[in-house]
């Protein structure tokens, strides 16, 4: 059970240290996103990161997790990825704790329509990526993002409106 704390623990580490990085993979043995976020990855992990987590870890199941929730490493991809909309997932009962999110809820939030705030028990701060159809594409983590780190993503990744509209 500690043995997998630790290898946990080292994981999301390794997740925050590429938290600035959210690419689109196109591999094969790919999970879905629910999938990777069941296991502890949130799809933030390139996969040199899964790389560098083996060196520290030597659990092969976990290490092959990891590469089916990782996406490849590549400049061009990520600042090309946009997305039609997001959702700011938080548990009411735990704004408390992360006043750069309530920050960001209370004074920014309005400057992205295509944004919305969903409030679900004990659910840690994440934000959703959707594509046209709504659907989530993406999950990201953003416990210790600052306000101005939520501003900029969301300034780069969401459209401002549809096309269409």
């Amino acid at each position: 059970m500690w043995r997998n704390t630790l290898y946990y623990g080292v994981l999301i580490i390794v997740l925050i240290s590429s938290a600035s990085s959210v690419i689109v993979s196109s591999s094969k043995d790919q999970l879905s996103p629910k999938q990777c976020e069941d296991l502890g990855f949130t799809g933030l992990a390139l996969c040199s990161d899964c790389n560098t987590f083996a060196e520290y870890v030597k659990d092969q199941e976990l290490i092959s997790d990891c590469k089916k929730c990782c996406t490849e490493d590549s400049d061009d991809s990520t600042s090309k990825i946009t997305y039609s909309g997001a959702i700011v997932e938080v548990c009411m009962r735990k704004l408390v704790f992360y006043p750069e999110i309530v920050g960001f809820i209370e004074e920014e939030k309005d400057k992205f329509p295509t944004v919305k705030i969903q409030y679900l028990f004990n659910s840690p701060p994440k934000l959703i990526m959707l594509d046209d159809e709504g659907q989530h594409k993406e999950t990201i983590r953003i416990d210790n993002w600052k306000r101005e780190h939520i501003l900029q993503f969301l300034q780069k990744k969401v459209q401002p409106k549809s096309a269409s509209s």
